[in-house]
């Protein structure tokens, strides 16, 4: 099944998202993701006139709404990030380690997003320091950096942490690197059950403290006998945490994070058709060998599902830890690459880029360039303004 061309995810919400809004109660937060993502590139937020210096082909460009749950507005952004995070590279062995919670806790985290999505960014990020630290497995303090999803392919809540560690870190007296076991980072079973056990601890204080919220189905949960049971059931579920063979090389961590740090739900190019009533989309089925799949839904519960995935204004999804955290990380990086005997030439302060200069240089997208006449070079020569601007005013009355 091939996809349409021009489906996005903009498309659905044009379609759809009026009777969505007048049928459901959303909060502000999802109001203004989905108005940020019909309005993205188009007239309503304005743009410029460029026109060919040598053809006279003139072209419109319309502006991004710049919204991090915007499928058409991750590229450069995500690319700028990439090249910040090259410097913090060191030529030795990195792992990709994953934490999930158990499905029985989706519900409680959709009501409580920034209580529960830093109890997991918390556990799991204790769990590797304080292991990575322990002379039984590594002693030593390793660098990572921690992505935050929420969701599975079929678009459902499914919040999990992906992790970029350092395969090796600095001794406890910062004289040497201690290189971990070939291929071999901590032992999977150990994080699970330590990854367990601080989170749990950390729900049951949150509890304690009136940090969370029980709205309808989980409203039971309110009584503390009710919440005690349900946390300790947990104690016998599955913890999911596995570690990843080591990627190849540097080249190997900068194409993973390309393509883990500033994903969202769902991109454009995974959307197949949109009908008045359906989205279809593809998704990978991990229950079935990783089987490429077509899903269809009603196109509310599409919206619904993508929603799901909005996250709390201004949270923080990317964090770095222990090496990597953001206060010590220039210096922890020179004596790292001090120890490891690795020469690095100081890299030259960047100038100011224009976002088209931005784009060629990290893209390789030459915007500037006629896409008619291939020669010519295209000149803003008008600016476009927002059409709300061109609105007529408003009458109250």
């Amino acid at each position: 099944m091939q996809r349409p061309r021009g489906v996005e995810v903009a498309d659905i919400f044009r379609h759809h998202g009026t009777e969505y809004r007048q049928s459901h109660r959303l909060p502000l937060s999802h109001l203004r993701v989905m108005r940020a993502v019909e309005a993205c590139r188009t007239a309503e937020l304005g743009g410029h006139k460029d026109k060919c210096a040598d053809c006279g082909h003139i072209e419109i460009s319309y502006n991004s709404c710049r919204n991090r749950h915007c499928p058409k507005c991750q590229t450069l952004r995500k690319e700028r990030w990439i090249e910040d995070r090259v410097e913090d590279l060191l030529p030795i062995e990195y792992f990709h380690v994953v934490f999930t919670i158990p499905s029985e806790l989706n519900p409680l985290a959709i009501m409580n997003q920034k209580v529960m999505y830093n109890l997991l960014l918390r556990s799991a990020s204790e769990t590797l320091i304080e292991l990575a630290n322990n002379p039984k497995h590594l002693g030593a303090r390793i660098g990572f950096s921690a992505i935050l999803h929420t969701w599975g392919q079929n678009l459902m809540d499914h919040p999990h942490v992906h992790c970029v560690v350092t395969g090796g870190g600095l001794s406890s007296d910062q004289t040497h690197w201690v290189s971990s076991r070939k291929r071999f980072f901590l032992p999977v079973r150990v994080m699970s059950s330590l990854f367990r056990g601080k989170f749990l601890a950390f729900l049951k204080e949150v509890f304690e403290s009136g940090e969370l919220i029980f709205p309808g189905g989980i409203s039971h949960l309110k009584n503390a006998a009710e919440f005690e049971i349900f946390r300790r059931r947990l104690y016998h579920k599955k913890w999911v945490v596995y570690c990843k063979p080591p990627f190849a090389g540097v080249n190997g961590v900068l194409q993973y994070l390309g393509r883990y740090t500033h994903r969202i739900a769902i991109s454009n190019n995974r959307i197949l058709s949109l009908n008045d009533e359906d989205v279809s989309f593809r998704w990978r089925d991990y229950a079935d060998g990783d089987k490429h799949k077509a899903m269809t839904l009603k196109a509310d519960e599409f919206i619904r599902r993508f929603l799901l995935h909005v996250l709390p204004d201004r949270y923080v999804r990317i964090r770095h830890f222990g090496l990597l955290g953001n206060r010590r990380r220039k210096d922890n990086m020179a004596l790292c690459r001090q120890l490891l005997n690795v020469h690095m030439t100081m890299s030259k302060e960047r100038k100011e880029e224009t976002w088209q200069e931005q784009l060629l240089r990290i893209c390789g997208i030459d915007v500037t360039s006629c896409p008619v006449c291939k020669k010519g070079r295209m000149v803003t020569v008008d600016i476009v303004l927002p059409s709300r601007c061109n609105s007529p005013p408003e009458h109250n009355g």
